[in-house]
């Protein structure tokens, strides 16, 4: 698997290189590129609605009862929330404060309706509830898709006989878009590349300049994250910091080195376990934390969102950034076995908000670039929980030994 990931990253790259070299010597042609960065685009929309229902209905149906997990799954439930919040918040402070989309000048034919429409907060209270599932679906009205999945999912938790059916049924349709999203990502390379020709072709060379003080403020970010939510985190519940990272070390670098946070899981899981947490609480807080706490996923969307907004011209205020951020909390929900998880994530988020989605493009020849920092973030945060659910629960083992 990891072989497979790695050449896609390389063609990934290869085309950005070609996208690269025909938008700076055939400006004219890179620019008539268009449609081939379009059709990646679409086919990354598609996938939005159905992935964001199965793995909603699958995540909260399926391990969210809170009649069972009891005191525990709420505790749990609501520090993910607190951190994915501060994770979300902060990286809406970074890209406010350095700006990094400034200048890149995205066409946006349907980025006129975000800046033109007040939004009270009656209005927004409203929309988010769908009148038709399929209609919010076709529409892209991506908060009303998981407002109505949540709504199902907590609906199907009180089913008792007929559960484990829908529930197989779900499960097989987020593999189903699992592999859809596979085979999309297939093209990915050369909707990358077009994308680059593209606004290369009509932009200039400066536009790359903007993505990498994107990297730089994603990194900055992260950094930042872990000195000051993590880390205070640690000692509010006195986890030893030293041998906390000693022994998330190897999970992390799997993480690192993988961009998957499913390829950590395992070896994350027998650390925490040697680090003091139960078994009961590390099989638990883990692999829920997988859906419902993804920290380094959250500093990136906001992050990303308003990046592309900048990158468009479009001016948000920060009430709708609110609402962006909001909507990001929602969307982030259940999704982190997809591959590129984030992208499909980003794509739901601004169809919502009326901005151009070929910021996705774009921004996938520098995801591989991200992805290491952000699933190390991840799968550190979800470490994190186990330790700190189990000090809250006062059921935590000081026996960690470190490894020589």
């Amino acid at each position: 698997m990891p072989k497979k990931k790695n050449r896609l990253t390389l063609y990934i790259f290869i085309g950005m290189g070609i996208g690269l070299l025909i938008g700076t010597i055939f400006p004219n042609i890179g620019a008539q590129l268009r449609p081939l960065s379009l059709i990646f685009i679409r086919m990354i929309k598609s996938i939005i609605a159905p992935l964001i229902f199965a793995t909603i209905v699958v995540g909260i149906a399926g391990h969210s009862d809170l009649k069972a997990v009891g005191r525990m799954g709420v505790k749990a439930l609501v520090y993910f929330e607190v951190v994915t919040t501060l994770a979300l918040f902060n990286g809406l402070t970074f890209v406010n404060i350095v700006r990094p989309g400034v200048g890149v000048a995205l066409k946006g034919g349907e980025v006129t309706g975000i800046a033109s429409q007040p939004q009270k907060f009656g209005d927004v209270l409203i929309h988010v509830f769908p009148q038709s599932f399929f209609q919010a679906a076709a529409e892209g009205q991506v908060l009303q898709v998981v407002v109505f999945s949540i709504l199902f999912a907590f609906a199907l938790s009180m089913v008792h006989h007929k559960k484990k059916a829908i529930l197989d049924l779900c499960e097989s349709l987020a593999e189903t878009m699992f592999k859809f999203t596979a085979i999309v990502m297939r093209y990915a390379p050369i909707g990358v590349g077009a994308a680059i020709a593209v606004a290369v072709g009509s932009k200039g060379l400066p536009v790359l300049i903007n993505l990498g003080m994107l990297i730089l403020t994603f990194y900055a970010c992260a950094i930042f994250f872990v000195l000051v939510i993590f880390i205070p985190v640690m000692l509010i519940f006195k986890v030893p910091i030293k041998r906390f990272f000693q022994a998330v070390k190897e999970p992390a670098l799997i993480a690192f080195s993988t961009t998957s946070s499913e390829a950590a899981l395992p070896k994350a899981m027998q650390a925490m376990e040697g680090f003091g947490v139960p078994r009961e609480i590390v099989a638990f807080i883990i692999p829920t934390g997988y859906s419902f706490n993804l920290d380094g996923t959250s500093l990136y969307l906001s992050l990303a969102s308003v990046f592309v907004a900048q990158a468009a011209g479009v001016h948000m205020t920060l009430g709708q950034q609110f609402v962006m951020v909001f909507t990001l909390m929602l969307t982030s929900k259940g999704v982190a076995g997809v591959p590129r998880a984030a992208l499909v994530i980003l794509a739901g988020t601004l169809a919502q908000f009326n901005l151009p989605l070929e910021g996705i493009a774009i921004l996938l020849g520098i995801d591989e670039l991200v992805d290491m920092v952000r699933t190390t973030i991840n799968v550190v945060g979800n470490c994190l929980a186990s330790v700190v659910i189990a000090k809250w629960e006062g059921k935590f083992i000081d026996n960690y030994i470190p490894e020589p």
